[in-house]
């Protein structure tokens, strides 16, 4: 580890520069994209709107659902001394004891809406925190070894091929799971309504862990096996292309941390939806996500990471714009333009993920790799995970207060989104200034997203002349 710095911008020239050569999928991968999908219906459910959903049946505060909604990215923390540890069991091994600890609570978790004909709900409320917890640190645990894993799998020329397929196929079953999960607390949901579908969550998790174990591994190289001794973390932030991508990660995680939280608390507090409702406009989200195929699929590979993220943090301000007339009361709050708003939300939120992650891949030199990962995880989802407690606060402390400026009533939730587009005018000028030489330009972005794509599209179906 003590020449890694000296050799940074070397391995990093190599990396970028190095000519598209022709590559394939190993064999075995498509498990990859199994395990994605059992695990999509799995977490869904205990990390995202249901469980949500479940808390505010308890009479969770916006501080409390900060909390569950900053719980899992905050203890990704873990993953700084848990990266020492991979080179000991491999890959594989690795991430498949954290994901089987992580199952074992969700079983748990299906009891506890079953105990409250004997415990109060501050006292369930506090059960299912801890075992929150539980779940949530096991996988930032077992998590440091999954991007390493994939990195060391997937060849580079097919990364951002791999990326989309794997966001398709996540959001597919995420889309499902919120059907069945609207469908399940339809009406009035009473607790075994919530038991039922925690219970479905477990078991979803424990056939992914089937497909997981049929993922083949990746072999360590001996870089990263003999990097042994101090690990010079300090060198690693301050490595200037690694820098830049932290910043604008880091900023983007201010912003977007707890946003879906919110949104679901400001259509339940503020409008008429019930939670099978909300389940099911949320459910759009994903549509929004499974899109993303459509929208990059393999083209992010040649048009790079940058120009994609300028383009999602742009229309980040116009997406929160819409909200803040829904919330000050400028436009009605229409099933329509929610419903846009929620598919935008889902397709930028999928476009960002993939283009940081591959921008991550592509900028990582070898030797360091766990981590560097590792830093990049822990930073990106601390800040995601602090982020919606801090935004919880400000909602509260605003609380019932609110004045008219402007034509717009300001509101706890109108303040909310003002501040999060704020963030995200931030994050657009820090996403300016990543390193990526190779990347297209803006321009080129729409081009081939606005002009060309559409005319591939139309000629399919253009009538061909004959004889």
């Amino acid at each position: 580890m003590e020449g890694l710095v000296g050799s940074m911008t070397e391995k990093q020239t190599d990396v970028l520069s190095a000519p598209v050569e022709r590559a394939s999928f190993p064999p075995g991968l498509h498990n990859a994209y199994l395990f994605s999908t059992f695990n999509a219906f799995s977490y869904q459910i205990v990390l995202s709107s249901p469980m949500v959903l479940y808390a505010k049946t308890l009479g969770a505060s916006a501080t409390v659902l900060g909390i569950i909604a900053g719980m899992m990215p905050l203890l990704v923390i873990f993953q700084i001394p848990a990266a020492n540890y991979i080179p000991r069991l491999g890959f594989k091994r690795f991430v498949y004891a954290g994901w089987g600890t992580r199952v074992m609570f969700i079983f748990a978790m299906a009891l506890v809406p079953l105990a409250g004909f004997f415990l109060k709900p501050e006292t369930l409320l506090a059960l299912m925190l801890m075992l929150l917890f539980g779940f949530n640190l096991s996988r930032g645990i077992s998590s440091c070894a999954w991007l390493p894993w994939i990195t060391a799998l997937v060849p580079a020329s097919l990364r951002g091929k791999y990326l989309a397929r794997d966001a398709a196929v996540q959001n597919l079953a995420s889309f499902i799971t919120f059907l069945i999960a609207a469908a399940c607390l339809a009406g009035h949901p009473r607790s075994w309504q919530f038991a039922i579908l925690f219970a479905f969550s477990a078991v979803m998790g424990a056939v992914s862990l089937t497909f997981l174990k049929r993922i083949p591994d990746a072999e360590m190289s001996e870089e990263i096996r003999a990097a042994k001794g101090r690990v010079p973390w300090l060198e690693m932030l301050r490595f200037p292309p690694f820098r830049k991508l932290l910043r604008a990660l880091i900023g983007y995680s201010v912003a977007y941390g707890g946003m879906t939280a919110f949104t679901v608390a400001f259509l339940k507090t503020e409008t008429s939806m019930s939670e099978g409702q909300i389940l099911l406009v949320n459910s759009v989200a994903f549509l929004g996500g499974l899109g993303s195929l459509w929208f990059l699929g393999s083209r992010l590979d040649h048009l790079g990471s940058k120009p994609v993220l300028t383009f999602c943090f742009s229309a980040w301000v116009a997406v929160l714009a819409g909200w803040i007339a829904l919330s000050g009361g400028v436009f009605p709050v229409r099933l329509s333009v929610v419903l846009l708003l929620q598919f935008m939300m889902g397709l930028l939120a999928a476009l960002i993920q993939m283009a940081n992650t591959r921008l991550a891949m592509a900028i990582i030199p070898v030797m360091g790799r766990n981590h560097f990962f590792a830093i990049y995880s822990t930073l990106g989802n601390v800040t995601l995970g602090l982020a919606p407690i801090a935004w919880g606060l400000l909602i509260d402390a605003v609380g019932t207060h609110s004045s008219t400026w402007l034509g717009v009533a300001w509101n706890r939730y109108t303040v909310f989104f003002a501040a999060a587009a704020l963030s995200f005018t931030i994050t657009l000028t820090l996403a300016r200034r990543l390193h990526e030489p190779e990347a297209a330009s803006m321009e080129a972005l729409l081009r081939e997203i606005l002009i060309q794509s559409p005319q591939r599209f139309w000629i399919r179906f253009w009538p061909r002349g004959g004889t």
